[in-house]
């Protein structure tokens, strides 16, 4: 079958590699009806992140079980799942607590499960799904191709955006900024809409990018960065600041941004990876009394919540996915996010 590798920064293929095979009871086979190119997967692509040798890449897939293993209970063949970006038992003392990321008998597409057992990445034509009774999640059939990109988004961006709107207490009536204008920021937007927010500042400067997030709910949004951006925020927020700010971004600057938006008391929602060095000010935090909480999404978790909005189009998070492209053509989908030239990119076996 086909499947994505990288082999090192910016070296992005699309090779035959085996079919999986069930390996343990607990295992599933999903052939893939989509994949994604994820914000994080640029990392690697981008050198951040070194990459020691070729390896299978990509977290966020959807599709239909072909096999189940014998302790397979709560999936059967047939059935149209989504694949959360990790794998998780959902029943242990961490899932239950709802941070199933934290799963103590999980792991990470692409890398070596907790049962010592490799779990593949997900753009390819078929995955083996580890621990399938806990990661997968059920759709009720039949599914409509036009639902595919939405329900593609609960396997990460519609949940991690869902995460740094609950992490930050979003609530009816608040005012909120959303710091990032990539998959994640725009589901943000969405999600603060959803929580009963009256007003939502996107901070973007890419006009395509502004106006999804204003067709997702943002009632304002900023172009300007810095202190010019912090202080836009302040002028839409009586001069005093948001009540919650959503960090999707993963940098320095873009937590300098979030911290300096929030108003004092306010609360900061962080889901961006933090891979471009971002640092708390305790000083500031303890003068400001903001608070900041988030972290990986456990959007295992979510999925429930969020999958009838999705499927009944009450939201629209599908629509994150500006650019189609064929699984054989990966490179390209990985280059077109690298250099912005598409918000969020959806593969096709």
């Amino acid at each position: 079958m086909l499947a994505t590798v990288i082999h090192a920064a910016r070296d992005i293929r699309v090779e035959t590699v085996p079919d999986p095979v069930i390996t343990t009871g607990d295992d599933a086979i999903v052939k893939v009806v989509a994949a994604c190119v994820c914000g994080s997967d640029l990392w690697p692509y981008r050198g951040v992140t070194p990459t020691h040798e070729p390896h299978r890449i990509g977290h966020e897939f959807i599709g239909v079980v072909e096999a189940v293993g014998e302790a397979v209970t709560a999936v059967q063949v047939g059935d149209f799942v989504i694949a959360p970006f990790y794998v998780c038992d959902n029943t242990c003392a961490n899932c239950r607590n709802g941070v199933s990321t934290s799963c103590l008998n999980g792991g990470w597409w692409g890398g070596d499960d907790r049962n010592g057992a490799f779990a593949d990445g997900g753009q390819g034509e078929r995955v083996r799904v580890p621990l399938a009774d806990g990661t997968l999640a059920v759709v009720p059939g039949p599914v409509r191709d036009e639902q595919i990109p939405g329900l593609l988004t609960l396997s990460d961006v519609m949940g991690t955006g869902h995460h740094a709107a609950v992490s930050a207490g979003v609530g009816p009536g608040d005012t909120v900024a959303v710091v990032g204008d990539g998959a994640v920021g725009l589901c943000a937007v969405i999600a603060a809409k959803r929580l009963g927010a009256a007003t939502i500042i996107a901070m973007s400067r890419h006009p395509e990018r502004q106006a999804l997030a204003r067709r997702f709910g943002a009632s304002h949004v900023v172009a300007e960065r810095g202190p010019e951006g912090i202080e836009r925020v302040r002028e839409l927020t009586g001069g005093i600041g948001a009540d919650r700010v959503l960090e999707c971004v993963g940098t320095k600057e873009s937590m300098d941004q979030a911290i300096r938006s929030a108003r004092p008391g306010g609360m900061v929602g962080y889901v961006g990876v933090p891979n471009g060095g971002p640092e708390l000010p305790v000083r500031q935090l303890f003068n400001t009394n903001v608070g900041v909480n988030g972290g990986v999404a456990p959007v295992r978790g979510y999925i429930e919540e969020l999958l009838p909005d999705v499927l009944s189009g009450a939201i629209e998070p599908g629509l994150v996915f500006d650019l189609e492209l064929p699984l054989a053509e990966a490179a390209e989908a990985y280059a077109a996010m690298d250099e912005r030239r598409a918000i969020k990119v959806l593969l096709r076996p």
